[in-house]
């Protein structure tokens, strides 16, 4: 598909629609921690590689990276997640009022730690050696959960959108999919949902939007790979599952360099992707969704917003690590990527 000069110049005049707009974003957030070094050496210890540290990193992560990208895409971001008490949620906090994410509406809890991933990296390629992860992967409490949706109902009135941000790590409960989905219906907020793919479509019954990648989808449906693998239709067929089986409206199913596939109503639509060397892919979909959101606030067309969000996650893949799209370059790229 060919975008010319004069339909990137509408989509550049689309973003400004953005500007504004209150996205409410619920779920597991934490830091992304990058420690760089080059190795020279094994230790005498074991047979690991010694790493010389050059350079350490803190960033927004998870549904915090989705937050700060509504920001720096021109939107208020109201995020509502669930934090310990302890340096990662004064790291964390730090980073979200850098990034002009609130903070106002976050839930401390003296039973979790603060979500952190620990990230050692290596040499000019970037080649990362080992992960350390920070957290706790059970549901919430039943009076933690509580503050949230309190906070929840508090908030939504002030927003334009709702984000349901699913990592799996005990935020995003089938409760609290159910209680915020009957919130947003009876203020008439519309609630979009990116999803994890260890949970059935029934997990997510009644979002307005879904937005999985092709693996997450077939899995959240329940399909079979094995069988879908030689279909043409596979990804037709799996949208349609999902849409069915959840409820929602609308499906915004990603396929990486293949662009997306929309589903909308009884509408198929298909955006592409816009070429440009990937570098790394972490966050992408945090800025898909977030760029969405903002579309949605803004009424723009699903397939508008779409396009939006593919030009912006075309930004980030050329980084390293999570990191937010920022409206000069949203711009610099729609007017010079190649379709």
């Amino acid at each position: 598909m060919i975008i010319g000069p004069e339909q990137r110049q509408n989509l550049i005049n689309t973003i400004s629609a953005l500007s504004g707009k209150k996205v409410l974003i619920v779920g597991d957030v934490g830091v992304d921690e990058y420690v760089m070094g080059d190795v020279r050496r094994i230790s005498p210890e074991a047979p690991v590689p010694v790493v010389e540290v050059i350079e350490e990193d803190m960033r927004l992560g998870l549904a915090a990276n989705v937050a700060q990208n509504v920001a720096s895409l021109g939107g208020q971001a109201l995020l509502i997640g669930v934090v310990g008490n302890d340096t990662g949620a004064e790291n964390l906090k730090d980073l979200c009022l850098k990034a002009k994410v609130s903070w106002d509406y976050m839930i401390q809890s003296e039973r979790r730690p603060t979500t952190r991933k620990v990230r050692i990296i290596a040499g000019k390629g970037f080649h990362q050696l080992v992960r350390v992860d920070y957290e706790m992967k059970k549901y919430l409490s039943p009076e933690t959960e509580a503050k949230v949706l309190q906070r929840v109902q508090e908030v939504v009135a002030d927003s334009d959108v709702v984000i349901l941000q699913d990592y799996a790590k005990g935020v995003i409960s089938q409760n609290m999919v159910t209680k915020v989905t009957e919130i947003c219906k009876k203020h008439h907020k519309k609630l979009l949902v990116d999803p994890h793919r260890s949970n059935p479509a029934e997990f997510y019954q009644g979002v307005d939007l879904i937005k999985p990648n092709y693996d997450e989808a077939v899995a959240i449906a329940g399909l079979n790979f094995d069988e879908l693998r030689d279909n043409p239709n596979k990804v037709i067929e799996a949208g349609r599952a999902l849409q069915k089986k959840t409820g929602a409206k609308q499906v915004v199913l990603t396929k990486g360099k293949d662009g997306m596939t929309i589903f909308s109503g009884s509408d198929v639509s298909e955006v592409p992707t816009f070429a440009r060397k990937v570098f790394d892919v972490t966050g992408a979909g945090d800025t898909v969704i977030a760029a969405i959101a903002l579309g949605v606030a803004a009424s723009l067309p699903i397939a508008t917003s779409c396009t939006l969000a593919n030009f912006a996650a075309g930004v980030v893949v050329g980084k390293v690590g999570c990191v937010p799209c920022e409206i000069t370059e949203l711009i610099e790229y729609i007017q010079t990527a190649h379709s």
